[in-house]
């Protein structure tokens, strides 16, 4: 024995009995010979139950061979009293293993929460939360969180305070976890969620991690500035080519933020789409239908990414007996499918509309909108799924389900009845300016509806709370009851009409205390209707010119698409813009080129560098003539046109039968109004190019689209146009010597139409022009000749046309682009074009016949204004 004697003991226990053996000679012997024996026992007790209390591994090896909830709650009932943080923390990660790993049938994330031996794991756990690291604990906190644990729940409260207190020191990837769950939480607005965006910003030059970034910015997006956000959009795009072609969550993240900042930041927007282009095989149908309502809300097409979506859902040929998949096919596949797979769906959903839940139904009612659904059967049975709903639905949900049925022409008092009920009540309630303003908004749609004196009091209380869009929607709103409900008493009516002062004075004072273009865009791009035109607009583009020098090349788009559709023509705003396009273009993305040159096209204005404005925007969009969907090319090479720019890149690019296929092709998956507006806009490019440019020698191929429009157009004549058409005849000599409604080639048609011989005498047409009030039969012309050349010599075709004010700029007396094209176009087509202004016509200088008509004969034979 190698202890024999105390020089060779090297085990502790003998030297200490070596020690004391020659004080305590006797007893100790038969000690020690007891001690070595129980040493023997105890060493083979240590073998057999292999029972380590400071080593964590076993256990988590059991749990790692759980099979089920029910082993692991066991495991962790037995060792309790033993369970360290790590134990506890591994414990819930392998509980969402396995509910992970189920089917969506058989998930019940609730059946965690309400088993019987989670109450000890729940006080375990608040114990041991000091214990944790930042990693377990974040892990716990979403773990928790997914098994549905309220948020005011002890454990849930104690993992938050904790992570509060650790915020300074976590990493990006526990940072963008913990704000998952704050997300989660609904805590997007709060303190903490404060903090955390202040520890991006402070922080953001050293974050190279994008995945933890993109989480990030979507769950902080509604608390950042414009500067922070742009800071974001400039370090993602630096990231990006760091990710692999394969991280479409990423991608996906990237759009959800910009669809929250509202911000269609296009080359981020590109470089996205291109990824999920690439991985559309992966993309499942809840991506896919993800991507296209984020696409939707920014406003972004890719007739690529839609056509390539299309033909993937059809491929999938999903089963359609589980609701909430097909749901979302509906949703996604609806808008864009052909007419077969539109009637498959809705013969679907007509056989199981009973089992949709709340929201499946409004999703689904959102996609009869899209689909502009005539489907009375189907539509009245969704309306009745609707109604047996409607007590679920939040304000916003109210006024989309609202917008929806009278967009499908819907009709049901007793559906109408209960939801101007529920309007009215939550009205009653909230002190929201927002909720109280989309509340109004959906009660001044329902057929019959007004508000009663305390409805009126709740909307004028919040007044001074509301920027500028939630006054906008209170003033259309208002303007809705008063004109078209005529059950006021007169008292409600009066107190109607000071709202509307009440908002004139307070959408006037936003507009003058703005004090930077940032803060005053975002409120005023959504502007729209009759009391924003009519009452805000002179403020709103003197706030505009305020703020001129801060219009540079990120906002430039936005900002002149604005000016386009309110036909408001400021120079010194157009000149900027041109300024900023020509001095800024390689950081202004082609996407946006066609809304940068839409208020020159529209409202027919040429800035001081017209040539070198638009060959810049044409060079710096010619590289993406192959990339950009047809329909922007459409409406892009019309808008030049209008302006009398004719770039040969752009119009070969359009005019071949290639172009022509795409664009037939995503015709198809259009809604049918845009649908017919593209189609009418490539018509009128056609016209323009057959006329202005014979030289490109392009063919005009419109006689058959044309002569479908003329047939839906033809009807009667109006009482003011029978008038004028008396006045003319009058002026002229008879009816033979007038023409109404004549339609030339190329499809243009002239309100009236006269001519005169060299002596400047009426010629009378070949038969007597049709029975008054009747359009006349017109020949149909598709030749290359002009009209006049088959006139006598020195004789002129007149073409007289009497224009509205819609043809005018809103604020000055100016033509605008189309109706400046049409007079060109005319003009080479062979007549002397009269065109007539509202204003002149209806002032008080023409206010009797008599002047009327002089003011005629003079404009047709003397030499007045023409």
């Amino acid at each position: 024995m190698k202890c024999a004697t105390p020089e060779y003991c090297t085990d502790y226990c003998c030297r200490w009995f070596w020690m004391y053996k020659e004080r305590y000679p006797f007893w100790l012997d038969s000690l020690i010979i007891n001690m070595l024996r129980l040493r023997v026992i105890c060493s083979f007790s240590w073998r057999v139950f292999q029972f380590r209390p400071f080593s964590c591994e076993p256990l988590i090896s059991q749990m790692d061979k759980c099979a089920s909830e029910e082993q692991v709650f066991d495991l962790v009932e037995r060792n309790k009293s033993t369970l360290s943080e790590k134990q506890v923390g591994y414990a819930f990660n392998t509980l969402w293993q396995l509910q992970k790993q189920k089917t969506d049938l058989l998930k019940d994330i609730r059946c965690i929460r309400d088993h019987p031996q989670f109450p000890s794991l729940h006080s375990l756990t608040i114990n041991k939360i000091k214990l944790m690291d930042d990693d377990t604990l974040v892990d716990v906190l979403y773990i928790t969180q997914q098994f549905a644990v309220e948020a005011h729940d002890a454990l849930v409260e104690a993992l938050v305070i904790e992570a509060w207190r650790r915020l300074e020191r976590f990493d990006i990837n526990v940072l963008s976890k913990f704000s998952t769950c704050l997300a989660d939480q609904h805590l997007y607005l709060s303190p903490l969620m404060g903090e955390i965006a202040d520890i991006v910003h402070r922080n953001l030059e050293d974050i190279q991690d994008l995945r933890s970034l993109s989480v990030l910015m979507v769950n902080i997006s509604s608390l950042i500035s414009s500067h922070f956000q742009d800071q974001l959009v400039k370090k993602t795009e630096l990231l990006f080519d760091t990710i692999s072609y394969s991280d479409i969550n990423i991608a996906r993240k990237i759009v959800q933020f910009l669809r929250n900042a509202n911000f269609s930041y296009y080359p981020l927007l590109e470089k996205c789409n291109k990824l999920f282009l690439r991985n559309m095989s992966h993309l499942d149908l809840e991506s896919i239908s993800k991507i296209l309502g984020l696409y939707y809300s920014l406003q972004f097409h890719s007739f690529e990414f839609v056509a390539t979506v299309k033909k993937r859902l059809t491929e999938m040929a999903l089963p359609f007996d589980n609701p909430a998949n097909f749901v979302k096919l509906f949703v996604a596949l609806g808008p864009i499918a052909g007419l077969e797979e539109r009637k498959r769906l809705k013969s679907a959903l007509l056989l199981m509309s009973e089992e949709l839940t709340s929201q499946q139904v409004l999703a689904v009612v959102g996609a009869m909108k899209e689909m502009e659904s005539r489907n009375s059967h189907l539509n009245k049975k969704i309306a009745s799924v609707l109604h047996k709903h409607l007590d679920k639905y939040k304000p916003t949900e109210l006024l989309k389900i609202t917008h929806a049925l009278i967009s499908l022409q819907f009709r049901s008092k007793e559906l109408f009845v209960k939801l101007r009920e529920l309007l009215l009540s939550y009205l009653k309630t909230s002190v929201i300016p927002s909720q109280i303003s989309v509340l109004a908004h959906a009660l001044s749609m329902l057929p019959s509806s007004y508000l009663d004196e305390a409805a009126i009091a709740r909307v004028d209380a919040v007044l001074p709370c509301c920027d500028l869009m939630q006054l906008n929607d209170f003033a259309t709103s208002v303007l809705r009851w008063i004109q078209y409900d005529h059950v006021y008493s007169d008292s409600i009516r009066g107190k109607q009409l000071k709202l509307l002062q009440k908002l004139d004075y307070y959408g006037c004072q936003r507009l003058q205390q703005s004090n930077s273009l940032d803060r005053l865009w975002k409120e005023l791009k959504v502007l729209k209707g009759d009391w924003f035109l009519e009452s805000l607009l002179e403020d709103t583009f003197a706030a505009l010119q305020r703020f001129m020098d801060e219009i540079n090349c990120t906002n430039v788009a936005e900002i002149a698409s604005f000016i386009s559709k309110t036909s408001y023509l400021s120079a010194s705003l157009l000149d900027r813009i041109a300024s900023v396009v020509v001095q800024q273009i390689e950081k202004i993305h082609p996407f946006a080129i066609l809304a940068v040159i839409l208020p020159f096209s529209t409202l027919n204005y040429d800035p001081p560098q017209r040539e070198e404005f638009f060959g810049t925007c044409m060079q710096r969009f010619n590289s993406y003539l192959g990339v950009l969907d047809p329909l922007v090319l459409v409406f892009l090479g019309f808008s030049l046109a209008t302006v009398e720019y004719f770039p040969e890149d752009l119009l070969k690019a359009i005019f071949n039968i290639k172009f022509l296929a795409r664009l037939d092709s995503q015709l198809e998956i259009l809604p049918s109004s845009l649908s017919a507006r593209i189609q009418f806009r490539l018509m009128e490019l056609n016209r323009a190019v057959c006329l202005e440019c014979p030289e490109l020698q392009i063919p005009w191929f419109h006689d058959s689209f044309c002569q479908q429009q003329y047939n839906k157009d033809i009807g009667t004549m109006h009482g003011a146009r029978q008038k004028i058409y008396k006045m003319l005849a009058e002026v002229l000599g008879g009816v033979c010597y007038v023409q109404s409604c004549v339609l030339t080639s190329y499809h243009h048609t002239v309100d009236f139409e006269c001519i005169l011989d060299k002596r400047k005498k009426p010629i009378p047409y070949g038969s007597p022009n049709a029975t008054l009030g009747k359009l006349p039969e017109m020949y149909w012309e598709s030749s290359m000749q002009i009209a006049g050349s088959r006139l006598p010599p020195g004789a002129e075709r007149i073409a007289l046309e009497f224009l509205d004010s819609r043809a005018f700029c809103r604020n000055i007396p100016h033509l605008k682009g189309k109706s400046a094209m049409k007079k060109r176009h005319l003009e080479i087509l062979g007549y002397r074009v009269i065109q007539i202004s509202p204003f002149e016509w209806n002032s008080m200088a023409l206010s009797t016949q008599e002047a009327r008509v002089n003011y005629l004969r003079e404009h047709i034979f003397g030499e007045g204004k023409s």
